[in-house]
């Protein structure tokens, strides 16, 4: 196990406005550099979960545009149903024991991606989650840290769902009114610390630190404060505009802290129009990427838009992807 102290501060929420606008915010917030980059995955590719021969096995039914991270996992994303999944840092995630277990298993690093590849609503995910047909491998990032992840996911019609592995059981939060996740403590304790903030009211006073807890009570009052309109350039305004009050600003960390580090990327995908939206916090510009302009049948190939090496990048960027071989999942030493 690591001894290099976690540092993840991640946040997202889900806005509902009118006509259907159905729009989820997320930030990535870490220590470092993650060398993320935008990959279009079509239907039809084969996966393993990352663990080879032991590793749980599908076909993935739907495209998705996903953004990488270390080009060994995928963080975010979404598939072209509307589908969204938000993978954050849960330091509190404690995963089955492998003793006994002899479900195929999934790297933590694939997770995500198992779930843009194979549904299309929160409803249907969770009906497939509850069976618990694999046993999910805690993975380390190449900087040391050991994953300890949560994941949310979002879908067209407002629906949504947390997933936990807590004490080595996987807790599910299922239900609309589930719009925000931050990091720790657990969703549970969240949602109990963000009861406090809503007695006293957005508009009183709101906490201001950049504490999963306080990013968290900002969040659940500025996603519903904000203008509920059917205008999806003004919803997107809006969520970007939520996402960037509870980012921490670039050069922000302390070791031994796990939800203090500096926002490094932030997303936005419309989920009605399929737009995904990308910010890197290093770059002047903004891009999207039109899932509707997108050919995702089986064979079309995966293709990749190097943001790494090029963060300059601005505006839509739909045509401008390039045949990739895919990366390869993390997977455990």
């Amino acid at each position: 196990m690591s001894q290099i102290p976690p540092a993840s501060a991640c946040s997202r929420a889900v806005y509902f406005g009118q006509a259907g606008q159905t729009v989820t915010g997320r930030s990535m917030d870490w220590l470092e550099d993650m060398q993320t980059n935008l990959w279009i995955f079509p239907r039809g590719m084969t996966r393993d979960g990352g663990m080879g021969d032991q590793g749980f096995r599908w076909t993935s039914q739907y495209g998705s545009v996903i953004a990488s991270v270390y080009e060994a996992g995928t963080a975010d994303g979404m598939n072209e149903q509307g589908l969204v999944a938000n993978l954050l840092f849960l330091v509190e995630s404690e995963y089955p024991s492998d003793q006994g277990d002899t479900r195929p298993q999934i790297s933590i690093a694939a997770w995500t991606q198992y779930v843009l590849d194979n549904f299309a609503t929160v409803e249907e995910t969770v009906a497939e989650m509850r069976q618990e047909a694999f046993r999910p491998v805690v993975v380390v990032a190449p900087n040391g840290v050991e994953g300890r992840i949560h994941l949310s996911i979002s879908d067209a019609s407002g629906d949504s769902a947390i997933f936990e592995y807590i004490g080595g059981k996987l807790v599910i939060h299922h239900g609309r009114q589930y719009q925000v996740m931050t990091n720790s403590p657990t969703y549970d304790h969240q949602l109990a610390l963000n009861a406090y903030w809503q007695q006293i009211g957005g508009t009183v006073m709101l906490p201001g630190t950049n504490r999963a807890a306080d990013r968290f009570a900002r969040a659940s009052f500025y996603i519903n404060a904000t203008q509920q309109s059917a205008d999806p350039r003004e919803a997107v305004a809006a969520v970007f505009s939520v996402m960037r009050n509870v980012s921490v600003p670039r050069g922000i960390s302390k070791a031994g802290q796990p939800n203090l580090s500096s926002t490094i990327w932030r997303t936005v995908a419309d989920q009605k129009n399929k737009v995904y939206f990308f910010e890197d916090t290093l770059s002047p510009s903004l891009i999207w990427v039109r899932l509707n302009q997108i050919d995702f049948t089986a064979g079309s190939g995966v293709r990749k838009l190097a943001l790494h090496v090029d963060p300059g990048l601005g505006g839509d960027q739909t045509a401008n992807f390039r045949k990739a071989e895919a990366f390869q999942f993390l997977a455990p030493h």
